[in-house]
């Protein structure tokens, strides 16, 4: 059996004053993070996650401290599961985020449009696999700014390529 990873590098420094708390809190959970400064590098070695668990009450305390943010990904992600506990669950208990439904990509939009020193970030993302596979080698570029989400992959790249030099 094959295993495929997608180790992923977003390419700008993310300021830390451009986050709110739990936009940080989902990040980091998504993805590695190292402090650069007065900011945040996100990357993942094997691939961003898309199921994490993070305990109640730390959700709760940056769902609380980002709500001034008004709607947001992060904000409506963290209410939904929220939602989703059974009343009177100890706020130790831990919550299992299921982040199949959006995308982190939504979560750096939102924080692009806040932003007064961002225009856009970028991510790469190659994919790999542990096996010699055709399906398993290439990789895809994103482009996020406050109006778009705009990607292509190696795949995409090939194709576009292939139409040009067919007859």
């Amino acid at each position: 059996m094959a295993d495929y990873y997608t180790p992923t590098v977003v390419q700008q420094t993310i300021p830390e004053a451009d986050m709110t708390p739990l936009e940080r809190l989902l990040l980091s959970r998504i993805f590695d993070a190292e402090r650069d400064g007065d900011g945040w590098c996100f990357f993942s070695e094997v691939s961003p996650a898309d199921m994490t668990t993070v305990a109640r009450a730390a959700l709760e305390a940056a769902l609380a401290a980002s709500e001034a943010a008004g709607p947001n990904a992060a904000n409506r992600i963290a209410t939904e599961q929220l939602a989703k506990l059974e009343a009177g669950e100890p706020p130790s208990h831990d919550i299992d985020l299921d982040l199949t439904t959006t995308s982190w990509e939504l979560i750096i939009q939102d924080i692009v449009r806040r932003s007064s020193t961002l225009e856009y970030v970028s991510a790469v993302s190659s994919f790999t696999c542990s096996r010699m596979r055709a399906d398993g080698f290439g990789g895809a570029v994103v482009v996020i700014s406050a109006d778009q989400i705009v990607g292509k992959s190696t795949n995409d790249l090939l194709e576009e390529f292939i139409a040009q030099v067919a007859r």
